[in-house]
């Protein structure tokens, strides 16, 4: 499944038809499972229907980071990122990808 930054907003937990979405380096990941992380009122909520890349890699939970820009990001923060989509990959689903 493709699905535009827009379109992945709809999947974060707030509609409890829809699964709880969120993306790491572009790819869509059904973090349902997580649901008291994820969901509303859980300590990673802000994560959920975004692409979470840079607030992942530079281990953030500030607005301002919950994107998928990786510029600027150290080589250190990249180790990081890196280490989080391995854990996603072992725990979660990937169910499709963002697209622009």
């Amino acid at each position: 499944m493709d699905l535009t930054l827009q379109q992945l907003k709809q999947y974060d937990g707030t509609d409890a038809s829809k699964p709880i979405y969120l993306a790491v380096k572009g790819r869509i990941f059904d973090v349902s499972a997580g649901k008291s992380f994820y969901g509303p009122g859980g300590p990673y909520a802000m994560f959920a229907g975004k692409d979470a890349s840079r607030a992942l890699a530079k281990m953030s939970k500030s607005d301002d980071d919950v994107c998928a820009n990786l510029n600027g990001l150290s080589d250190k923060e990249i180790g990081v990122l890196n280490d989080w989509e391995k854990k996603f990959e072992a725990k979660y689903p990937i169910v499709g990808r963002v697209v622009s």
